[in-house]
């Protein structure tokens, strides 16, 4: 989730605004949920999760042969191998995706299926060159999963504070896909509603770092009302991007 110096401790709370202690499961189940409904069609049966954090979404994706959780923090690296001691399909390693943009490269053997990477790219200063190292790990016509935050309107001192370098519309992130070589699938926006809050409470609220209460409440009451309104429509604006490309 977090990209930062080699073997930082510090780089998840410098990228998320939380400490390594904060476990945000109990109080986003349904976001989570949310979360792996729209991905999991779009993954294979073996998985490479980049910036996965303290394992959060991991926890509750299931059901794959191979499943190689990464993050850059030390820290959380160490978290991650303790939270999934007990799942034989679970790899465990460290990462440094802005690292690997400057090579275009990361090293991983066998390939994956698929690589998924939630609010880890809008972290990246070279965002074409870290898409063009994921891609060096996924297998031919498997697929490339970014979920990254939406829409410049919406850049607040939040996304400052933890180190954004952009958020994305549709449109700039199928043009850094092809920028690395990889064909557009599916991109488009999601979360409307969660979209709308956000500009309520960061941009026009001025909100620096997120709310717990209003997180809970929002996980509770909004979120299955998202789920319920995309399962129909496409949004035409959302507070986070949904990215897949294929790899030639």
């Amino acid at each position: 989730m977090s990209q930062g110096p080699e073997g930082s401790r510090d780089a998840f709370a410098s990228a998320t605004g939380r400490s390594l202690e904060e476990d945000n499961g109990a109080h986003q189940q349904r976001y989570r949920a949310y979360q792996r409904e729209l991905i999991r069609p779009h993954c294979g049966r073996t998985l490479l999760e980049i910036g996965a954090g303290l394992g959060e979404f991991a926890d509750g994706f299931t059901g794959f042969d191979r499943h190689v959780v990464t993050d850059v923090d030390a820290g959380a690296v160490g978290l991650l191998g303790k939270r999934f001691a007990d799942r034989p399909e679970v790899e465990v390693r460290r990462l440094d995706l802005a690292e690997a943009a400057t090579t275009a490269h990361l090293d991983l053997e066998p390939p994956v299926a698929t690589a998924l990477a939630i609010n880890v790219l809008e972290h990246v200063e070279d965002h074409v060159g870290a898409l063009r190292a994921v891609a060096s790990v996924v297998e031919p016509g498997g697929t490339v999963v970014m979920w990254v935050p939406g829409y410049e309107q919406l850049y607040g001192d939040f996304d400052r504070a933890v180190g954004h370098v952009r958020r994305y519309t549709p449109s700039t992130l199928s043009a850094a896909f092809v920028g690395a070589g990889l064909s557009p699938v599916d991109v488009r926006p999601v979360n409307l509603l969660g979209g709308i809050a956000w500009w309520l409470t960061v941009r026009r609220g001025g909100v620096g770092a997120p709310n717990k209460r209003l997180v809970q409440t929002y996980d509770r009451l909004v979120v299955p009302v998202t789920r319920l309104l995309e399962r129909r429509i496409t949004p035409p604006f959302g507070q986070s991007v949904l990215g897949v490309a294929r790899v030639p």
